[in-house]
């Protein structure tokens, strides 16, 4: 368009556009407010008409830039009725900036220059108002300090025109009642104050109990508790108020609403008030004064700032400075504290100043953040209010007001009276405005109940709100997508305000007509003004952002996980940047739901699949983060996002991974939190435990706990407790079932609310213990109490401060003695003292501690003990005991039968005897511990019941004493742990105990531990191996001075419940009848030199073995390790020597090296780091074996690659070496494969992460025909960084050769060529990820030449995909040999082809491509070369592609020339209807077909019709697949004639095809016409017992059948009677899972198998069999693997099922999951296990096994069982014993996912 048209065409629109907004004036000021904050429209001058005000405004539109003009066009089209020949021109000429540099002459001509800038005023910041005057910097220079009120006049009159100019322009800001674009809906509803609570003593007056609840009822009412945060006692001094509360309680609602009530005159005792923002703050760069910051960023005097800041210091007791968003503010770098109060400072050091008086001394602060670590400029008086948000008035009063004038008022309360979990997101303020925004929409098209149902969870609120906001009733996915890409940008940035240059105009006009966007002025600096955009919360742009996450196909699925993340609230704004992603890991949990997948496809314009990945991993993230041990903050973190997602399974994961014992401490607590705590603990099984200590809790929080079930103690201890908490607790108790024990210790609860309390108690009958410690309680509530425990049958106990009350429970229990303490009773009162307690009652613990009763009057006591007949303990601490009287007392109760310990420690003056149960009182003890009973052989009838423990600890012992210890110690019998630790013994008393030990008896520990021992001590210890039977295990620490000898420990103690009683060490398992036990001597932190190392193995010659040495200290020289070395072969028993955390040289691995041939016995050298190294050995009895050698991360570079292959090549058989993790780069990759034909590995070389590039790969490609035994090398240059070698111990036929993520480029493609055709042997190669684009694989292809041979190619690539059957097929042509296999996965990304060289000619396929081909088209030409290139072609496999017409006619064309085609498949493809007719014409000439694959793909009933014409004529056919295809009816009958005359045919899989009865029959009648048949698949087919019977019948003539699937059929147990009767003899796989059989088909099937020499598997999953498990009486040989999955298994059926199976000797997996096996199964399991040696796995999971059943598992494991994984998830174990059952033996797995188990390094 020439100029002169582009200017009329202009003028036209622009005159059509001043006519349309003409129709509205109020849409257009609103726009105008919107995109120019800073206007103010109320002073403007008034046009002469409308049409002038509309060019007016549009003009100052226009002068603002490109943007907000293209924003503002794309507003008008996206919210206004324009005609479709207004809105093309619109936005083709402005929308998009092409149009924009015009001029709009029409509209600057038709009004003259006085009203084009008459007028204009404007607003800036928080409420900046008034005319615009000329920038005037404030307090730039020191301002004089002399008073300057006498020079210049007027200084009051300055003042009071400031203050009112600073109050009116709050009330214009303020007084407005029009909705502002940008602004909520309810932004102007009345407001709804939230619950404020005091948590300081700095509380008013006026407030009781710590709490400003207001009342919702009263318009004028609820201001007065707002007004309270003003009332502090602070009167000198700083007053600061900082308002807590979290994300969307209403901050800085509550902050405008201050500013709008002193606008009104509300808070008259403030002159003036002033609201800063930190989010705006921080954008400000330089540094400020603080008249700068109150003048130049708020609004400036008209004249004389200096003296209106003079008069502000003044008074400024009326002066108020309110600072949003405290937790947002950035912290400078350095700090300015040290400058003077009149220095320019960062905007917080100006806060740090208000804060501590130093500026505007005597002002008042208010601060609102959120919770977390603050800043420390806040002085320690300053007051903290927490925000809670609203309770259930609150929220309908909102709701109500919401709704106010409307019809639906009384709907949307009674939705949200119905729905208690609405109720609970309703709690935050934010959440509740959103909820009542959806409501709105909803309610006028939804039924009662329907539209609560439609928001479950705060992110579909959000996802509600968006789409019922949405122009014209639907939605953008373009606008959604990106507005979402600038939300996530500024999250990731930190970056909360937008310019309007960071917003792209369509989504600007599409935030704007949505309400989602807000704008405001913003102050960059004094004098520098713009606008400024920003979401209406910060939590909607977190919505927004985690939808970008989740919708926009730029976004990784895999980058998905790393936002997934939990925040632990406790984070100090140090950085630049904001911490902006606390709530998004919540939002994409939510987006995460299966509800939310319709949204997310229409946002991404992708199909439900697609989401569906990208949902499937932010689950799988959460599911890990379930399973881990949490942080309190995190824990409830988690909830929040897994109660997003509305899986229940997740739930139920996360519930039953919690801890038995979960605290809280010190972080605030809402009653969101809670309710999304409560309901993850709905879906635990097990009881809880819920402790919350030190956390500010939300008022009426408790009844978020309302019918949780599970909690079984629940505890309290908060300062910031009051009536109105415990009113609530009071409403949820009686509903929470399962709670026995109630804590409220240290609150501020009255007798009002213990009352409310006591009231409910009569409720709660199971409660067993009440503690109301530290309430200041009176007696009279105290009586009040106690008269309530008539009414609680188990209550046991009772607290309340230093008074205890201990209740008989209804079964009779022991007193317990307590107040004879510190009563100066003497040794002349003990014999008074003992004839009284033998007369009283069974004692529970007598207490005399700090009383006056000597040395013989505690041996008397002692003495005494037995008789006393006391449960727990006696403690006789603090009565002057000495070393004199503690022999006496060990004499005293050395022959008492119930002690259990004795701990004396004359130093903390402590005395406790401990007694054991009695033999009647351990009834529930050996219960659980029978089953561990039959894994024991038989013991002593005569061995005690239990052993002692004697703790001698800091009691001054030295070596002299030792002699009378142990005589006093040698009466006792039982003794089996002695504690010597913290005595003076010396090296003389180790050696003096060494030779008194062997009088001691059998002990299990001996603790010497802080007695002044040197490495000269522990010499001598180590000697004690050869002469005390029990000591298996010595472990020294020279620095934390521990030295322990212990027995033999096997955690058989570490049952659920509390330990078993413990074992003599003379009573052994017979688990480890049948292996020898190694001794080990552990020294951490000693000083190893090569003298001591000398005379440590000295030493250890004389110990028997096996033996296994641990040791540790900084630094260990060459000299040393040589030491050590040299004489290890003088140690025959060592099994295992460990050097951990020890510092060796660069050198030592060299070292190492040379250890396989100077000391034969070692089997493996393991170095993983130069800190870490483990030496493992073989025993003598061993035979001479496979050395393995591991020296990983010892920085081996090019110069240690030829000493250490020397040293390596003297070892006569290294079946693996790993050199990964080092340096050895490109260099020493080459010369190491240099070194490769002299390296006598046998099995693999790992060399990953040795930085190895391209080069490397392809050297290794040119080193591979010089190593024949090199079977197999993989490569992967990616994040993985993975380099191996695999070789065999022959000569190895062909090489396998595996390259990812190379990044070849186009020079590099011969090279690679080259080195393939320089192998001899037939090589296969894959290529992943490797940029090898088509071209250069054509270019690949061409070049690889071989004499004869076999090559085979794999190609996965991005494009392989994209590409096409037919452009792949012309890659073919280029081959140089013979293409034998071609195999196209399209979703796998991957091509597969094998060449045969030389290339031959088939003379049938020329003379076919001479006759039929015409070379004058590309089709032709194609057909042509394919023909040539692939007339050896025996398989062709098609694997979901999308097969257009012209491939099909290419095959069409090519497969009738294919004389040699054994094999087609194509399966899992889309084909149309033209296509399948050339498919089946091409297909009907390839009459040599042995196997055709159809399966799994979408023909439709008429295609399939049609592809049964292939068919015919296929005598030769061998396999056949039609899976997943529907056979009904007529085709069934054409199938079932071909397959009469296909008398080869040996599998047939006809699975899924629902053919039902009818078909069962067709079929059954053509089964004897397939005399080859061996593998018949007919799964999923809905055949009943009528069609299963009459399958029966033909199936036992199939005397060749070797495979029988059947499963997913309600076959019944008539059908397994009739196959039991004729089960062909040569059945190797039976599958029958989910087949409605019963106890007596199973049975009937199990005697038929027994015997069997055939059978390798059985599947009878999903089948009723309770006790009809397969019984076998001669087993079968050859099993490998069985599964009875969900066959309703008991214990009853344990003995004889694992009876079964031990007469399996083949078995590899047993599948036992989701049955209701118990810990008597368990028992089974575990005493076969050693006995199952080809066992890998084993599946336990959703069964009943306790804790008790696992350890048994893990004893059973331990007895040497080859046993790669049991799998134990989701039985009842506590989280607890689960990580110390995975600790003690790691192949116990309890996670969710399966984990995949490999096999140990080194086999």
């Amino acid at each position: 368009m020439d100029p002169v048209s582009l200017q009329l065409g202009t003028k036209n629109l622009w005159s059509l556009l001043v006519r349309l907004l003409s129709k509205d004036p109020q849409w257009l000021n609103a726009k105008v407010k919107f995109f120019l904050p800073k206007m103010d429209l109320s002073s403007r001058n008034k046009a002469e008409d409308a049409t002038q005000g509309v060019m007016l405004q549009l003009n100052r539109l226009h002068t603002q830039g490109q943007a907000t003009w293209q924003a503002f066009i794309h507003c008008v089209c996206m919210e206004l009725d324009v005609p479709l020949d207004l809105e093309v021109p619109l936005l083709s000429t402005w929308g998009h900036g092409d149009g924009f540099a015009s001029q709009l002459e029409t509209g600057e001509e038709s009004r003259p220059e006085s009203q084009l800038h008459h007028g204009e005023s404007w607003r800036c910041g928080a409420g900046r108002g008034g005319l615009k005057r000329p920038h005037q910097s404030c307090g730039s220079s020191p301002r004089p300090k002399q008073c300057r009120k006498q020079q210049l006049g007027g200084y009051e009159e300055l003042a009071k025109r400031y203050l009112q100019l600073l109050r009116s322009s709050a009330q214009q800001r303020y007084g407005s009642r029009t909705r502002r674009p940008g602004q909520p809906l309810a932004f102007h509803q009345a407001y709804i104050p939230p619950i404020l609570q005091w948590s300081r003593a700095t509380a008013p007056f006026s407030t009781q109990e710590g709490a400003i609840l207001g009342d919702p009822e009263a318009e004028d009412g609820t201001e007065a508790s707002i007004l309270d945060l003003f009332n502090t006692k602070a009167d000198k001094g700083p007053r600061v108020t900082v308002l807590l509360g979290k994300a969307g309680m209403g901050k800085t609602t509550l902050a405008h609403r201050l500013c709008q009530k002193w606008a009104d005159g509300q808070l008259d005792r403030f002159q003036a008030l002033f609201l800063f923002e930190f989010r705006q703050l921080n954008l400000i760069t330089e540094f400020l004064t603080l008249p700068q910051l109150l003048f130049d960023l708020y609004l400036s005097p008209e004249a004389g700032p200096d003296l209106v800041f003079q008069y502000l210091e003044e008074n400024a007791k009326g002066v108020l400075l309110i600072f949003d968003g405290l937790d947002q503010a950035l912290h400078p770098h350095s700090s300015k504290d040290t400058a003077g109060p009149e220095a320019p400072s960062p905007a917080l050091a100006l806060f740090s100043g208000l804060c501590k008086g130093t500026l505007l001394p005597g002002c008042w602060v208010l601060a609102t953040s959120r919770p977390g670590k603050l800043p420390d400029c806040l002085p320690t008086e300053a007051a903290m209010v927490h925000m809670w948000g609203f309770d259930r008035p609150r929220v309908e009063e909102y709701v109500g007001r919401f709704f106010s004038n409307q019809p639906w008022q009384e709907a949307a309360l009674a939705e949200l009276r119905e729905n208690r979990h609405l109720q609970s997101m309703c709690a935050v303020p934010a959440v509740c405005q959103v909820t009542c925004l959806c409501l709105y929409h909803l309610l006028p098209s939804s039924s009662p109940g329907q539209s609560a149902a439609l928001l479950p969870t705060v992110t579909q609120n959000y996802v509600q709100m968006v789409s019922t906001l949405g122009p014209r009733g639907h939605l953008l996915p373009e606008s959604l997508l990106g507005l979402s890409e600038v939300a996530l940008r500024g999250l990731e940035t930190g970056k909360v305000i937008f310019s309007v240059g960071d917003i792209p105009p369509p989504m600007m006009a599409f935030g704007a007509a949505l309400g989602l966007l807000t704008s405001f002025c913003i102050c960059t600096g004094p004098g520098h003004q713009e606008t400024g955009y920003a979401f209406t919360h910060l939590s909607l742009q977190e919505f927004f952002a985690a939808l970008h996450l989740m919708a926009s196909p730029e976004v990784d699925k895999n980058a998905l996980a790393h936002y997934v993340t939990l925040s632990s609230r406790w984070v100090l704004r140090t950085k630049a940047r904001l911490g902006l992603l606390d709530h998004l890991p919540t939002f994409l949990a939510g987006l995460a739901s299966r509800a939310c997948c319709p949204f997310l496809s229409h946002v991404a314009q992708r199909d439900e699949v697609w989401v569906g990945a990208r949902q499937a991993e932010v689950m799988q993230a959460l599911r890990k983060l379930a399973t881990r041990r949490l942080t309190g903050p995190k824990v409830v973190a988690l909830c929040h996002c897994v109660g997003e997602t509305q899986e229940p399974e997740l739930a139920s994961l996360m519930a039953q991974s919690l801890p038995c014992h979960l605290s809280f401490h010190n972080f605030p607590l809402t009653y969101a939190d809670l309710a999304s705590l409560n309901n993850i603990l709905g879906h635990r099984n097990a009881p809880i435990q819920l402790d919350f200590e030190g956390c500010p809790l939300e008022p009426h929080c408790p009844e978020a706990l309302a019918g949780c079930k599970q909690v079984e103690n629940l505890s309290f201890k908060s300062r910031k407790c009051g009536d109105a908490f415990a009113e609530a607790l009071s409403r949820s108790l009686p509903t929470m079932g399962s709670l026995k024990k109630l804590g409220l210790a240290g609150s501020k609860i009255t007798a009002q609310g213990i009352g409310r309390l006591v009231q409910a108690l009569p409720l709660c009958p199971q409660l067993e213990e009440v503690s109301f410690q530290d309430n200041q309680l009176k007696d009279g509530v105290l009586l009040n109490i106690v008269e309530v425990l008539l009414c609680l049958p188990r209550l046991q106990k009772l607290e309340e401060a230093d008074l205890i009350f201990l209740l008989s429970p209804p079964t009779e229990t022991a007193a317990e003695l307590q107040g004879l303490q510190q009563c100066q009773l003497r040794v002349h009162d003990v014999q008074e003292l003992i004839a009284q307690l033998q007369e009283g009652p069974h004692l529970d613990k007598v207490d005399l501690s700090g009383n006056q009763l000597d040395n013989e009057g505690c041996r008397l006591m002692a003495e005494a003990a037995a008789q006393l007949d006391i449960t727990r303990n006696l403690d006789l601490s603090d009565n002057g005991l000495s070393v004199d009287g503690v022999y006496g007392v060990l004499s005293a109760v050395s022959m008492c039968q119930t002690l259990a310990e004795l701990h004396i420690s004359l130093l903390h003056k402590t005395v406790v005897l401990t007694f054991a149960l009695k033999q009647e009182e351990q009834g529930g003890i050996q219960e659980r511990a029978a089953l561990h009973d039959g894994l024991m052989r038989q013991m002593p009838c005569e061995l005690p019941p239990h052993s002692t423990r004697i703790r001698l600890t800091h009691c001054g012992l030295q070596a002299k004493h030792l002699a009378q210890l142990c005589r006093a110690l040698g009466g006792s019998c039982r003794l089996s742990h002695l504690d010597f630790s913290g005595n003076a013994l010396g090296d003389e008393g180790a050696a003096q105990l060494a030779q008194l030990l062997p009088g001691l008896g059998t002990l299990q520990s001996l603790n010497l531990s802080e007695n002044g021992l040197s490495l000269d001590s522990v010499f001598i210890l180590t000697q004690c191996f050869s002469t005390l039977q029990w000591l298996f295990h010595l472990e020294v620490n020279s620095e934390s001075q521990h030295v322990v000898l212990r027995g033999d420990r096997r955690g058989r103690d570490q049952l659920a419940g509390g330990p078993l009683p413990e074992f003599p060490a003379g009573a052994q398992f017979s688990a480890f009848d049948q292996r020898c036990i190694p001794r080990s001597i552990c020294l951490r932190q000693c000083l190893l030199e090569p003298l001591s190392l000398t005379h440590l193995c000295e030493t250890l010659e004389k110990c028997p073995g096996p033996l296994e040495v641990k040791l540790s200290c900084e630094v260990l020289s060459d000299q040393s390790l040589e030491t050590l070395l040299n004489h290890l072969p003088r140690l025959p028993q060592l099994s295992l020597l460990q050097l951990s955390e020890t510092r060796l040289s660069p050198r030592s691995p060299l070292l190492l090296a040379d250890l396989f041939s100077l000391c034969p016995q070692v089997q493996k050298v393991d170095l993983r780091s130069l800190y870490h190294t483990t030496l493992h050995f073989r025993s003598s009895e061993e035979q001479k074996g496979e050395f393995c050698g591991r020296f990983m991360d010892c920085a081996l570079s090019r110069e240690h690659v030829e000493p250490l292959c020397w040293l390596l090549s003297k070892c006569e058989d290294l079946n693996q070496l790993d050199l990964s993790a080092n340096l050895l780069g490109d260099d020493g990759l080459q010369c190491l494969l240099e070194c490769l034909p002299q390296l006598p590995i046998s099995a693999s070389l790992d060399l990953s992460h040795n930085s190895i590039s391209v080069e490397g790969a392809l050297c290794l490609v040119k080193t591979l025909p010089s190593c024949p035994r090199v079977r197999e090398a993989s490569v992967n240059l990616g994040s993985e960084q993975s380099f191996w070698i695999h070789f065999s111990r022959q000569e190895e036929a062909g090489k396998t050769l595996r390259l990812s993520q190379c990044s070849f480029r186009p020079e590099h493609v011969p090279r690679l060529a080259t080195g393939l055709n320089q192998a001899l042997k037939p090589t296969a190669l894959t290529l992943t990820q490797c940029c090898l684009g088509l071209k250069q694989l054509t270019v690949l292809l061409s070049l690889v030449r071989w004499p004869v041979g076999l090559f085979n190619l794999r190609v996965e690539e991005p494009w392989v995909g994209k590409a096409g059957v037919l452009a792949l097929l012309e890659v073919c042509t280029q081959a140089s040999g013979n293409i034998t296999e071609i195999s196209i996965a399209e979703a796998q990304e991957q091509l597969c082809l094998q060449l045969e060289f030389p290339r031959q000619e088939n003379p049938e396929a020329v003379a076919l491509r001479l006759a039929h081909c015409d070379l004058g088209t590309h089709h032709n030409l194609l057909v042509w070369q394919l023909m040539e290139t692939c007339a050896r072609l025996r398989q062709l496999s098609l694997s979901q592609v999308n097969l257009c017409d012209t491939s099909s006619l290419l095959l069409q064309s090519l497969l009738p020339s294919l004389s040699e085609l054994k094999t087609f498949r194509l399966t899992c493809s889309c084909v149309r209807s033209e296509g399948l007719a050339h498919l089946t014409s091409g297909l009907s000439h390839c009459l040599h077909l042995e196997e055709l694959d159809l399966s799994n793909n979408q023909f439709g009933v008429e295609g399939t019709r049609v592809l049964m014409g292939v068919l015919e004529g296929k005598c030769w056919l061998k396999r056949l697949d039609l899976s997943h295809l529907p056979l009904g009816g007529s085709i069934l009958a054409v199938l079932t004639q071909r397959l009469r005359h296909m008398t080869l045919l040996q599998s047939l899989r006809l699975s899924h095809n629902q053919i039902g009865d009818t078909g069962a029959q067709l079929l059954a009648a053509v089964l004897p016409w397939l005399p080859e048949l061996r593998k018949i698949d007919l799964s999923g087919n809905g055949i009943g017992p009528a069609g299963g019977a009459r399958l029966a019948e033909s199936l036992a003539l199939c005397r060749h059948l070797e495979q029988l699937m059947l499963g997913c059929n309600a076959l019944g147990d008539a059908t397994a009677l009739g196959l039991a009767q004729g089960l062909p003899r040569h059945l190797r796989i039976l599958h029958l899972p989910s087949s409605r059989l019963g106890p007596e088909g199973a049975l009937s099937l199990s005697q038929a198998l027994d015997g069997c020499s055939y059978v390798e598997e059985v599947s009878l999953a999903e089948n009723s069999l309770a006790r009809g498990i397969p019984q076998f009486c001669q087993g079968l040989p050859l099993l490998r693997r069985i599964d009875l999955v969900s066959c309703d298994i008991d214990d009853h059926t344990a003995k004889p099922l694992t009876a079964s199976l031990l007469l399996c000797p083949a078995l590899e997996e047993i599948l036992l999951s989701w049955n209701v096996l118990g810990d008597e199964a368990a028992a089974e399991l575990a005493r076969v296990l050693p006995r199952m040696g080809r066992l890998k796995r084993m599946d336990l999971e959703k069964n009943r096994i306790t804790a008790c059943g696992a350890w048994l598992l893990a004893e059973g494991l331990a007895q040497g069982s080859g046993i790669q994984v049991i799998r134990l998830w989701n039985n009842p174990i506590p989280p607890d014993t689960v990580q110390r059952l995975q600790k003690q033996e790691p192949r116990l797995d309890f996670a969710f996912f399966d984990k995949q188990p490999k096999a140990p390094w080194g086999t």
